[in-house]
């Protein structure tokens, strides 16, 4: 706060008989309250730079991106103040002075609140924005300058609001760049160079400041944490596995180390410790460092005599198949209260459920500690090339240009139902403006139960799709997703929603009664069909990712396709369940006109004649 302290008067203050009040909530409190993350975050980011710069788009991108973390951001724009607060100001030297004043005090409450304030303002003079940064540091704030250099030449070309093709034909006067110097900061915090820059690189050089000055935790930086030793490190850790005793993993723990070495389930350093496995049992979310969903537990079961062996070591390997994996530093073990377990992730202890029955039989002891994978793990089945890696995919979209990116979770064979979803939700992003959506389809390549399409078959059957011209092949990417399957419902489906997100989705196709089943019991579902989908839109520690709710597709007997269902028209519906396209599928049979690509489908009676073969042997 500026002006006279020990009275509360500020000498350059026309009004007389006031005073500075001083508040009873103070900022460690409010940074308390405000948002999902601990800690007093308020302070002002300025940009500023020539009319179309990109001030606007990156410090909204930003302030979305803030938000989507937990911490509470909101952008000042110029043209925005001026049809509210300012719009009593012109454009002169006065009053564009006046202007920067106002939102340097509007910022400054917003700052002193616990809001990240980001401004968007030519703010052309040095002197005007020296004053705002006066204006915070007087009163304890912390205020970053951020210059968006982005030359004339390119400004012009996008002129965006045709208002330099104005300036030039002198329809408009005292245009900053044309007729109207602009003072470039001589000392920003950052440059940012508008034109070289993509929006992401922009608001990455800007996080990264934040959290150099503390501002933010660096769990709210997005960062993929894989989990693989050094190249330059590897033999020298092989070599130091080799002298190590050693615990023989089974493939579902083979498939969860997949899941932590690639990063899947950042920021986890290794198998969970008791503190983080009773996070994500009783919250769905690691809480250190900020708000994280992890709604399943991944976990390294120990039976009892392994325990014994290594309870005392400060490191051991992990081997599967005969060959180190990895090795597992600082082990903590903990009791497996496996009843506990399941009530809380299945709603069930039930053990004809398929996933229950596994961790009944595993062992009483659970073993968290760091891992460090020796290299990147193969499976040798023809199908490597698809199990890229979250940084794989973010570096993929990047190379197609994409500007959004949707994901589709998937178990089973594509029909038109679930491609009529894709289309749509493709058709919609495109009407919102975006230039580029790629499709993520992204099947589930872990353990499934015994009933499910093997993934081998699966993967024929989704490139049969794409064959046939059902899903874009030019905008889609296909990938396996390395993951078990839980058949948890509304609990795992925000597990794979959260995974989807690490490889750099921004929205998430929900189907009807995700991650579900039949109750084990065999008296209806265990879960309400519509739950995942309301779950996910109320989850903490996904509000980064659009989710796009399930519409009911059905077979339009009309038309001889598949479509949205209309009530009203109920009688040109016919509902293909899946118990039915199985039992068509293992007939022969074939399904109407339209249901399913000719080439997947074929696909998928290859599989079930071939199950029948080997089940009659």
């Amino acid at each position: 706060m500026s002006g006279d302290i020990s009275t509360g008067v500020d000498p350059k203050c026309v009004a007389t008989n006031v005073f500075q009040q001083l508040h009873h909530v103070s900022r460690a409190k409010r940074g308390q309250v405000m948002g999902q993350r601990g800690g007093f975050r308020g302070c002002t980011i300025w940009f500023t730079g020539l009319s179309g710069a990109g001030k606007t788009t990156v410090s909204f991108a930003l302030e979305d991106y803030l938000c989507s973390k937990g911490i509470p951001a909101y952008a000042l724009d110029g043209d925005n103040l001026r049809h509210g607060l300012n719009k009593n100001l012109g454009f002169t030297h006065e009053d564009r002075e006046e202007n920067i004043r106002r939102v340097s005090e509007v910022a400054k409450l917003f700052a002193d609140g616990g809001i990240v304030c980001l401004t968007a303002f030519i703010s052309p003079f040095k002197a005007d924005r020296d004053a705002a940064r006066k204006i915070h540091e007087d009163a304890g704030l912390q205020f970053f300058e951020i210059f968006v250099d982005t030359p004339l030449e390119v400004c012009e070309q996008r002129d965006v609001k045709g208002l330099y093709k104005k300036a030039r034909a002198g329809i408009i006067k005292g245009f900053t760049g044309i007729d109207q110097d602009y003072e470039k900061p001589e000392h920003p915090e950052i440059v940012v160079k508008g034109g070289e820059l993509s929006i992401e690189e922009s608001v990455n050089s800007v996080l990264e400041l934040l959290q150099e000055r503390s501002v933010l935790p660096h769990s709210a930086v997005e960062t993929v944490k894989e989990l693989f030793v050094p190249e330059n490190a590897v033999e020298a850790a092989r070599e130091e596995a080799q002298s190590m005793p050693k615990y023989q993993m089974t493939k579902l723990d083979m498939q969860w180390l997949q899941v932590l070495a690639e990063g899947w389930a950042s920021p986890l350093a290794g198998f969970m410790r008791e503190r983080e496995y009773l996070q994500t049992l009783h919250f769905n979310c690691q809480l250190d460092g900020g708000v994280n969903n992890q709604s399943l537990p991944i976990v390294l079961p120990v039976h009892d005599d392994d325990k014994e062996r290594l309870d005392d070591l400060d490191a051991f390997a992990l081997e599967y198949d005969g060959k180190i994996q990895a090795i597992l530093r600082s082990p903590e073990f903990y009791e497996h209260r496996k009843e506990e377990r399941c009530c809380r992730t299945w709603g069930t202890s039930h053990a004809g459920h398929p996933y229950i029955k596994m961790v009944m039989e595993s062992g009483n002891w659970l073993c968290g500690g760091d891992i460090e994978v020796i290299e990147r793990i193969k499976w040798n089945d023809g199908m490597d090339e698809y199990r890229k890696t979250p940084n794989e995919l973010r570096a993929l979209f990047r190379e197609m240009k994409a500007d959004a990116v949707f994901a589709f979770q998937l178990r089973n064979p594509v029909h038109n139902g679930h491609a009529l979803l894709m289309q749509d939700t493709r058709r919609r992003l495109l009407e919102r403006g975006y230039k580029k959506p790629v499709l993520l389809l992204h099947p589930l390549g872990g353990w499934t139960k015994d009933d499910d399409v093997p993934l081998d078959y699966r993967m024929k059957q989704h490139h049969a799709v794409l064959e046939e011209g059902v899903l874009d092949k030019e905008s889609t990417v296909i990938a396996i997703f390395p993951s078990p399957m839980h058949y948890a419902g509304p609990t795992e489906v925000q597990w794979h929603c959260k995974a989807r997100m690490a490889a750099g989705a921004n929205f998430y196709i929900v189907g009807r009664d995700p991650a579900g089943m039949p109750h084990p019991d065999g008296t209806k579902d265990l879960y309400d069909h519509s739950h995942g989908r309301r779950v996910l839109t109320m989850a903490p520690g996904l509000t980064q990712l659009e989710i796009i709710p399930f519409r009911v597709a059905a077979y339009n007997k009309k038309k001889g396709k598949m479509d949205f269902y209309d009530p009203e028209r109920k009688e040109d519906f016919e509902f293909i369940s899946g118990t039915r396209m199985r039992r068509m599928a293992r007939t022969g049979e074939m399904p109407p006109d339209g249901f399913m690509a000719p080439k997947a489908w074929d696909v998928l009676c290859e599989y079930y004649k071939k199950l029948q073969q080997q089940q009659s042997q």
